[in-house]
């Protein structure tokens, strides 16, 4: 019962994504193709507001729910593991249609072919952990 919450937030996330149309097909290969502002208008939304509450969780000390104090890390700006990185994903995005966020809301729009990309995404997770220590970071 205590996951119920989760469940409610999953279900609203479900609504932004397909309300705002983050998970048609058709608007993000007009993405790809520069044709439309619209994806780039909600990515730029998400981490506009992002970056405004990570910084309102560093600058008032904000906890969890178990009381602690939530400490982020700063990050390594290695340009190569980014672009390697930003690189993989985009192909794969541009090449399925779908990035991770909306992958779940597609399933449960009952586009069940999805559940390929379900899979090689879990994959590519997998050998990426098999494979990390191996890997420039």
């Amino acid at each position: 019962m205590k996951l119920i919450k989760y469940l409610f937030v999953g279900i609203f996330f479900g609504i932004v994504m397909t309300k705002s149309e983050a998970i048609s097909w058709f608007r993000i290969q007009e993405m790809f193709r520069f044709e439309s502002f619209h994806m780039y208008g909600i990515i730029g939304t998400a981490v506009g507001l992002g970056v405004l509450i990570i910084a309102a969780i560093k600058n008032m000390g904000m906890k969890n729910i178990y009381g602690e104090t939530i400490m982020i890390k700063d990050k390594d700006w290695s340009i190569t593991r980014y672009l390697v990185g930003g690189t993989i994903f985009g192909l794969g995005w541009a090449m399925t249609g779908a990035c991770p966020g909306p992958l779940f809301t597609l399933l449960g729009h009952g586009f069940w072919a999805i559940l390929i990309v379900i899979a090689s995404a879990v994959l590519g997770t997998y050998v990426y952990g098999v494979l990390r220590s191996k890997l420039p970071h």
